[in-house]
């Protein structure tokens, strides 16, 4: 029988139920025993049946949600780049009757995430996307989707986790130990003793680290190849401008010999006007994410290299993982899908 000629009634014969419950299972619309929609769904893979996604949703007349859960942004940020993402994936599905609902709050503050989770669990959306940048809270949150039957596909980062259907973004830990090579990667060992880490203050619980894997990376690189290099943290508070610069003043002033700076995060352009203030000190500078503050730091020449990715395309591949679950309970081939690590300086950027 080749693949188009199958119907609903074939899978329903297989499995030994009705067509309404093979209908049911379809479409998730609860009332199936567990044995039962088990039966349907190795009858669906047995004879690898592909349903007519739109004469279904016709006939279903029922539009499902995918609730998109990250932090507030502004025009610029990284942030903006996955709602543009996820806004293509809406475009992408919308035909299978699939619409994204973004639930934003403020990701230094744990009460704004559980609020924005909460809301989601009463809208019981049909799936969900989201980074998990308070761990703790996150795995809670996780763990009622998983109750209520509601598949999740991280982005931007994962957490070890079980059940989530997908992941898209980069290999964190690889990163790091990617950006740790490539900010050494010219000097001997006795050029590079110190090293100063550019970090975020944020939430007051110590729940939110989403770089801790990468930071993990790097520092694992700089002991296997600089045993002898001290890596010291400063942290910055990313509103408070003129507080940043007086930090990093200080601290440049207090450790004059320190030549390699890098960030974790997406912000390295939050030290751009100190960097550029003192540009003569040549300093190599790391950083990640091509926002457009970060690009034109190449283009001056303050940031030295800067590890991109195609960011949008991680929210619009779990649009259409997720989209592909729901409506036929496809499962990606990849649990883990990682996207480019792209190196970009001064030289190549006008061809990115």
């Amino acid at each position: 029988m080749e693949s188009k000629s199958k119907t609903i009634l074939d899978v329903a014969r297989l499995a030994g139920v009705s067509k309404g419950t093979v209908d049911r299972v379809l479409h998730n619309r609860g009332e199936v025993s567990a044995k039962s929609a088990a039966k349907v769904r190795a009858a669906i893979e047995q004879l690898n049946y592909e349903p007519n996604l739109y004469a279904s949703l016709l006939a279903s007349r029922r539009e499902r949600a995918i609730a998109c859960v990250m932090p507030r942004y502004t025009p610029g940020e990284y942030w903006e780049k996955i709602h543009l993402g996820a806004m293509a994936g809406s475009e992408d599905v919308s035909s299978m009757g699939i619409r994204i609902t973004e639930y934003y709050y403020d990701q230094y503050n744990l009460a704004s995430f559980r609020n924005a989770c909460n809301e989601v669990l009463e809208a019981a959306p049909a799936g969900v996307i989201l980074p998990p940048l308070f761990k703790t809270e996150t795995m809670s949150f996780v763990r009622q989707l998983k109750d209520r039957n509601i598949p999740y596909v991280y982005v931007d980062t994962r957490i070890e986790d079980e059940n989530y259907l997908a992941y898209i973004g980069m290999p964190m830990y690889k990163s790091g130990y990617l950006c740790a090579s490539l900010l050494t990667q010219r000097f001997s060992r006795e050029d590079v003793g110190k090293i100063a880490v550019i970090r975020i203050r944020r939430d007051k619980t110590g729940q939110s680290d989403p770089t801790a894997s990468r930071r993990e990376g790097f520092m694992d690189y700089i002991s296997e190849n600089y045993p002898d290099c001290e890596v010291d943290q400063v942290f910055i508070t990313p509103s408070d401008e003129e507080g940043t610069y007086s930090t990093l003043k200080e601290y440049f002033s207090l450790n004059p010999d320190v030549r390699h700076i890098v960030m974790f995060n997406s912000r390295v352009h939050l030290i751009s006007r100190f960097l550029r203030d003192h540009r003569d000190e040549g300093w190599t500078v790391v950083g990640f994410d091509d926002l457009e503050k970060n690009i034109e730091m190449l283009k001056d020449g303050v940031l030295s290299i800067l590890i991109a990715q195609h960011t949008e395309k991680q929210s619009r591949d779990a649009v259409n993982i997720l989209s592909d679950h729901i409506m036929v309970h496809k499962v990606p081939a990849n649990r883990d899908n990682y996207v480019h690590m792209d190196i970009l300086t001064a030289l190549n950027i006008e061809n990115y």
